[in-house]
């Protein structure tokens, strides 16, 4: 039996309180709260765009689209940012990162000929670099980033979720296609 799958725009509060519902329960590290109403009024004041996947009702993925960076690669170039997208591990190989990724490619294709993301380094990250890189994003050639800063050679970071390369997607040219 084929699986229902709805990609909306987070816009009620119960929503904020599904996502952080669904996030405490998958994952050990999500401390109750971190989604809470501030991503809700953000939303409604055009800041940010938050999708959520629901697969027959439950919550399955999440993803944000950020009108202004906290990278200054891209808030420097008026580049958005997709961030956090998170795919629960029961709905992954759906199909569903890549449908999120779309409609936030289409919205940024509106205001902006690109669109930026950050992605990890380590295993954990293996089947996202191989995503964007199936859908054209290319390295933004600023380096190795660590909480957003520059990472000098020689310095030594911690290998976690803030060590990240950044990459974009020229969108004028892959709309031509």
């Amino acid at each position: 039996m084929a699986q229902e799958i709805i990609i909306k725009q987070l816009a009620e509060e119960a929503e904020v309180r599904e996502l952080d519902a669904a996030f405490s329960r998958t994952y050990p590290w999500y401390r109750p709260g971190d989604y809470d109403n501030r991503y809700l009024e953000e939303n409604r004041q055009g800041r940010r765009i938050t999708l959520i996947a629901k697969v027959d009702g439950n919550v399955a993925a999440c993803c944000h689209l950020l009108q202004v960076s906290d990278y200054p690669g891209f808030a420097e170039t008026g580049i958005p940012e997709i961030n956090a997208l998170d795919v629960l591990p029961p709905y992954r190989r759906l199909g569903i990162a890549s449908r999120m990724l779309q409609k936030l490619e289409d919205i940024s294709s509106r205001d902006s000929s690109y669109i930026g993301l950050g992605v990890g380094l380590y295993r954990d990250y293996g089947a996202a670099q191989i995503l964007y890189t199936k859908r054209g994003y290319v390295l933004d050639g600023q380096g190795l980033m660590y909480k957003n800063r520059a990472v000098a050679p020689g310095r030594t970071v911690t290998v976690d979720d803030d060590l990240l390369l950044y990459l974009i997607k020229n969108l004028a040219k892959a709309n031509k296609k």
